[in-house]
């Protein structure tokens, strides 16, 4: 049985919006306006930022059914700078197979630059028998058009909804970059722990961008986080991350008064010692936490000890968390927010 559109906007969580193109589905994890500015954005920093809009980091779906198998056909196409990616599935909490296009005997310790297909892939899971529950994790890396999902004839889907919402904003960490598996960044880690659907808007060499935070979602969000500085370090001022990330934050807190809004400040990277024209690297902390003064739903995080300094956490072995970093960065992250 293939699911039609009505279905599969039923079961799907994390996109702002599905439509149907030529019989194929297509996912957004951006609003138009959104889009919009990125666009706009592209075009006069020559950036590849609104390509990475349509990378489909943070969109599930989650159904029960008692359907023995389940087929997935997509197209996949460049929506960051990786080219590796994986689909998850997922039955009663437990992975039971992945639809993806590298294998991990392959790789090599750095793996973030290698190249590999993108086009059409399918794939047949078996899902067992009886009732399940059943979650599919789409890739943080690519855009995926899906042109196929079926279940077996005869058999039932019910959608599963998480009971709150999460934002998550910031730049290429919290967009995914580098697990090899979308389940295990920490956005939708945190999700998961939080009970909540995930809206990632994180863009991959992003900063404090206060013009996407005056944007409105069509929907309250219980819980946002903000995981910008990193790139701010590398691209800006003192004075110009400290009045950017400002704005943005007043920009959130104003738009999401009721909203529980965490802001994670930058973790560990190899190069943190290097002079940059923003300053000391270990003093973005404090200059991100000043800029949150007065501002009763905001509280900051400090990020700087997350993962450990040790190389083989990273996957670019200097910035971005492998599978096994991002396990540490839920850990101490999920210790403090339960505090709040």
């Amino acid at each position: 049985m293939k699911l039609n559109l009505s279905q599969v906007r039923d079961i799907t969580t994390g996109a702002v919006r599905i439509e149907e193109i030529d019989n194929e589905f297509h996912f957004y994890r951006f609003t138009k306006c959104q889009e919009k500015l990125y666009l706009d954005r592209s075009n006069d920093k020559k950036n590849d930022f609104y390509a990475k809009t349509f990378s489909i980091s943070g969109v599930q779906m989650r159904f029960r059914t008692n359907s023995q198998t389940l087929f997935l056909n997509v197209d996949t196409v460049k929506g960051s700078s990786r080219r590796y990616f994986s689909f998850e599935v997922f039955v009663n909490g437990k992975r039971i197979d992945t639809l993806k296009n590298f294998s991990e005997s392959e790789l090599s310790e750095n793996y973030t630059n290698l190249e590999f297909s993108l086009g059409n892939f399918s794939k047949t899971f078996c899902l067992g028998e009886d009732e399940k529950e059943v979650c599919i994790y789409f890739p943080w890396s690519v855009k995926a058009i899906l042109k196929e999902i079926c279940i077996d004839d005869g058999s039932f889907i019910k959608p599963v909804k998480p009971r709150k919402k999460i934002l998550c904003f910031g730049d290429s960490i919290t967009q995914g970059y580098d697990v090899l598996y979308p389940s295990n960044k920490y956005a939708t880690k945190l999700a998961n722990i939080l009970d909540a659907e995930e809206y990632n808007k994180a863009i991959g060499g992003e900063v404090f961008f206060p013009e996407l935070a005056k944007t409105r979602e069509d929907f309250e969000p219980d819980y946002i986080t903000v995981a910008y500085g990193t790139n701010d370090w590398n691209k800006c001022t003192k004075e110009e991350l400290a009045h950017n990330c400002k704005a943005f934050l007043y920009n959130l807190s104003n738009n999401y008064p009721n909203a529980k809004i965490f802001v994670i400040t930058p973790i560990w990277r190899k190069d943190m010692n290097e002079s940059r024209p923003c300053g000391d690297f270990k003093d973005l902390g404090a200059l991100i936490q000043k800029q949150a003064v007065g501002l009763g739903n905001v509280s900051v995080i400090w990020g700087f000890e997350f993962v450990p300094q040790e190389e083989t956490l990273f996957a670019d072995l200097r910035l971005h968390p492998n599978d096994k970093g991002f396990e540490y960065y839920v850990e101490n992250l999920s210790k403090h927010i339960k505090i709040y």
